[in-house]
């Protein structure tokens, strides 16, 4: 018996489409940021693995007290797995969280001299992080124009052609294939605040979209 065929997605966009998507976003949010809170790279790494299946405002609520006394994975280390554990119990998932947390800092302090490592493959055999961890640490913690696909770019990247894809590893290449490069390095965190923002899931706000007459999206709403 044959397996059916999955159909390719539609191609991405030409190139002008893509340099005025992505000026439009940067006129309107010139230096985008992670919502998340951090301090440094270790603090980056903690509070991403603490956003999974959480929301940035709930992590943000749980590690500013936390990251107010713990800077370093020493630091974690020293709080013990019972002390981060009171931290974070308002986070969903928060004792495997804390136990995933609990062992990367460990790895660091063993392996990596207590610094975060600059490669994707180094961050991701940490506990707890993925692909999508190593990839938003890349990019707001070292610079490097790596995309960490979340369910908002997922959506996005389909909606608008920006980087249409069957999942997520294929919209990271496409947005690193299609993306002008003056824009990759950014392109992240447009991207995930125009999903959050205005093209939500059930209702886009296409009205207020600033790129609503090159989004190709046929169900636009008023």
């Amino acid at each position: 018996m044959t397996k059916p065929r999955t159909l390719r997605p539609p191609p991405a966009l030409p190139f002008a489409s893509q340099v005025a998507f992505f000026s439009r976003l940067r006129e309107g949010n010139p230096e985008p940021r992670t919502e998340l809170e951090y301090v440094n790279a270790f603090t980056l790494v903690v509070a991403v693995a603490l956003s999974a299946q959480a929301t940035d405002v709930g992590v943000n609520k749980a590690t500013r007290a936390l990251f107010a006394k713990v800077r370093t994975p020493q630091q974690m280390l020293d709080l013990g797995l019972e002390g981060l554990t009171e931290h974070i119990r308002t986070i969903g998932l928060y004792r495997q969280k804390a136990k995933n947390v609990i062992a990367l800092s460990r790895i660091l302090v063993e392996q990596y001299g207590g610094e975060v490592p600059d490669s994707r493959a180094a961050l991701t055999g940490l506990p707890g992080v993925g692909r999508k961890t190593a990839n938003v640490v890349l990019s707001a913690a070292f610079g490097m124009p790596a995309q960490a696909v979340d369910t908002h770019i997922f959506r996005v990247g389909n909606r608008t052609r920006i980087a249409p894809g069957r999942d997520v590893d294929e919209v990271e290449r496409a947005i690193e294939d299609n993306v002008p490069a003056r824009f990759q390095h950014d392109a992240h965190h447009w991207l995930i605040l125009h999903g959050r923002y205005i093209c939500q899931a059930r209702r886009p706000r296409c009205a207020i979209c600033p790129v609503a007459d090159i989004c190709p999206y046929e169900e636009k709403t008023a």
